[in-house]
């Protein structure tokens, strides 16, 4: 996935707002609250990091081109990192950016997500 392809892709979901921080990374959020972060350093792989629920952060945070994110994870939060190939498929990939997006906009007060227009269900 390349950097207009996951911004395009991120872009796309309700209530995001991108902003670029901590060195050039393009970070989305929802709600204020980040869910997704891209760093483009060697232009080869991106390190694309994402939130996931404990299952799934169990099951990712071993495969190849994975990692428990650095510094979130470190600190006990479910973030994993794509960092190399082979990484995760394209269609992977978009899975676990909507997946963030939702758990992410599942945290926010229940007024935040009316008034953002999230149709969470109870």
């Amino acid at each position: 996935m390349t950097s207009t392809q996951f911004n395009r892709f991120c872009a796309r979901m309700v209530a995001a707002t991108h902003v670029v921080q901590w060195g050039g990374a393009d970070v989305w959020k929802v709600g204020g609250k980040v869910f997704a972060i891209a760093g483009w350093n060697d232009g080869k792989v991106p390190g694309i990091t994402f939130k996931v629920s404990p299952g799934e952060y169990e099951m990712l945070k071993d495969e190849p081109g994975l990692r428990p994110a650095p510094y979130l994870a470190s600190r006990g939060f479910k973030w994993i990192q794509q960092y190399a190939k082979p990484g995760l498929p394209d269609a992977e990939l978009k899975f676990y950016l909507r997946e963030s997006h939702r758990l992410v906009a599942a945290g926010l007060s229940k007024s935040l997500q009316r008034q953002l227009g999230l149709a969470l269900s109870e």
